[in-house]
Protein backbone atom coordinates (compact mmCIF):
# COMPACT_ATOMS: atom_id res chain seq x y z
CA UNK A 1 0.00 0.00 0.00
CA UNK A 2 1.92 3.14 -0.95
CA UNK A 3 1.16 6.61 -2.62
CA UNK A 4 3.04 9.01 -4.97
CA UNK A 5 3.46 12.31 -4.80
CA UNK A 6 5.67 14.29 -7.58
CA UNK A 7 7.00 18.34 -7.54
CA UNK A 8 8.08 19.25 -10.88
CA UNK A 9 10.63 22.19 -11.55
CA UNK A 10 11.93 23.53 -8.45
CA UNK A 11 13.77 26.43 -8.48
CA UNK A 12 16.63 25.08 -6.51
CA UNK A 13 19.96 22.96 -7.29
CA UNK A 14 19.47 19.28 -7.30
CA UNK A 15 22.59 19.05 -4.83
CA UNK A 16 20.79 20.79 -2.21
CA UNK A 17 17.09 18.92 -2.29
CA UNK A 18 19.45 15.58 -2.17
CA UNK A 19 21.00 17.15 1.27
CA UNK A 20 17.24 17.59 2.32
CA UNK A 21 15.56 14.47 1.00
CA UNK A 22 18.66 11.79 2.60
CA UNK A 23 17.52 12.70 5.74
CA UNK A 24 13.92 11.50 5.93
CA UNK A 25 14.74 8.86 3.31
CA UNK A 26 13.56 5.91 5.45
CA UNK A 27 11.83 7.73 8.09
CA UNK A 28 8.13 6.99 9.72
CA UNK A 29 6.13 9.84 8.00
CA UNK A 30 5.76 11.67 11.79
CA UNK A 31 9.71 11.87 12.56
CA UNK A 32 10.20 13.17 9.02
CA UNK A 33 7.77 15.86 9.20
CA UNK A 34 9.33 16.93 12.41
CA UNK A 35 12.96 17.03 10.80
CA UNK A 36 11.56 19.11 8.15
CA UNK A 37 9.80 21.26 10.12
CA UNK A 38 13.00 22.27 12.11
CA UNK A 39 15.66 22.06 9.44
CA UNK A 40 16.83 24.98 8.27
CA UNK A 41 17.56 24.01 4.54
CA UNK A 42 16.45 26.01 1.77
CA UNK A 43 14.46 23.10 0.31
CA UNK A 44 13.00 21.75 3.45
CA UNK A 45 9.41 23.64 3.43
CA UNK A 46 9.06 22.46 -0.19
CA UNK A 47 9.63 18.78 0.83
CA UNK A 48 7.28 19.35 3.57
CA UNK A 49 4.58 20.32 1.88
CA UNK A 50 5.07 17.46 -0.48
CA UNK A 51 4.89 14.78 1.86
CA UNK A 52 1.95 16.40 3.24
CA UNK A 53 0.55 15.52 -0.26
CA UNK A 54 1.88 12.32 -0.40
CA UNK A 55 0.17 11.32 3.01
CA UNK A 56 -3.47 12.71 1.09
CA UNK A 57 -3.04 10.71 -1.49
CA UNK A 58 -2.49 7.68 0.72
CA UNK A 59 -5.25 8.79 2.38
CA UNK A 60 -7.43 9.34 -0.75
CA UNK A 61 -6.42 5.99 -2.06
CA UNK A 62 -6.80 3.55 1.58
CA UNK A 63 -8.67 5.84 4.04
CA UNK A 64 -11.53 3.80 3.81
CA UNK A 65 -9.60 0.60 4.32
CA UNK A 66 -7.36 1.57 6.78
CA UNK A 67 -6.79 4.65 9.45
CA UNK A 68 -3.50 6.70 9.23
CA UNK A 69 -2.54 6.10 12.90
CA UNK A 70 -3.09 2.20 12.34
CA UNK A 71 -0.71 2.28 8.59
CA UNK A 72 2.62 2.66 10.08
CA UNK A 73 3.67 5.04 7.05
CA UNK A 74 7.08 5.74 6.39
CA UNK A 75 9.50 7.12 3.38
CA UNK A 76 9.32 4.48 1.08
CA UNK A 77 11.83 6.80 -1.71
CA UNK A 78 12.41 9.94 -2.11
CA UNK A 79 14.71 10.58 -5.12
CA UNK A 80 15.55 14.16 -6.65
CA UNK A 81 16.09 14.15 -10.62
CA UNK A 82 17.76 17.49 -12.34
CA UNK A 83 15.46 19.27 -14.41
CA UNK A 84 15.67 21.88 -16.86
CA UNK A 85 18.00 24.96 -16.65
CA UNK A 86 17.43 28.80 -17.04
CA UNK A 87 21.13 29.91 -18.94
CA UNK A 88 21.52 33.80 -18.21
CA UNK A 89 24.37 35.96 -19.03
CA UNK A 90 26.72 38.08 -16.37
CA UNK A 91 28.45 40.98 -17.32
CA UNK A 92 32.06 40.71 -17.50
CA UNK A 93 35.29 42.67 -18.34
CA UNK A 94 36.63 43.62 -21.45
CA UNK A 95 32.82 43.45 -22.77
CA UNK A 96 32.85 39.23 -22.62
CA UNK A 97 29.77 37.70 -20.29
CA UNK A 98 29.74 34.25 -17.87
CA UNK A 99 27.05 32.03 -18.73
CA UNK A 100 25.21 31.48 -15.76
CA UNK A 101 23.18 28.47 -15.43
CA UNK A 102 20.16 28.81 -13.06
CA UNK A 103 19.13 24.75 -11.87
CA UNK A 104 15.86 23.05 -10.98
CA UNK A 105 14.76 20.00 -10.09
CA UNK A 106 12.24 17.36 -9.80
CA UNK A 107 11.43 15.60 -6.54
CA UNK A 108 9.77 11.71 -6.18
CA UNK A 109 8.54 10.66 -3.07
CA UNK A 110 6.71 7.21 -2.28
CA UNK A 111 4.72 6.84 1.09
CA UNK A 112 4.16 3.12 2.19
CA UNK A 113 2.64 0.79 4.64
CA UNK A 114 3.07 -1.75 6.80
CA UNK A 115 -0.14 -2.76 7.67
CA UNK A 116 -1.31 -4.72 4.54
CA UNK A 117 1.31 -7.50 5.29
CA UNK A 118 0.02 -7.82 8.60
CA UNK A 119 -3.92 -7.96 7.23
CA UNK A 120 -2.04 -10.33 4.61
CA UNK A 121 -0.94 -12.89 7.32
CA UNK A 122 -4.17 -12.44 9.32
CA UNK A 123 -5.97 -13.26 6.22
CA UNK A 124 -4.02 -16.34 5.29
CA UNK A 125 -4.20 -17.56 8.83
CA UNK A 126 -8.03 -17.48 9.19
Amino acid sequence: MEAIAKLNNVPTSPQKMRLVADLIRGQKVNKALAILKYQPKSGSPRLEKLLLSAIANWQEKYGEEVKLEEADLFVKTIFVDGGPFLKRLRPAPQGRAYRVRKRSNHVTLVVASNAKAETKTENTEA
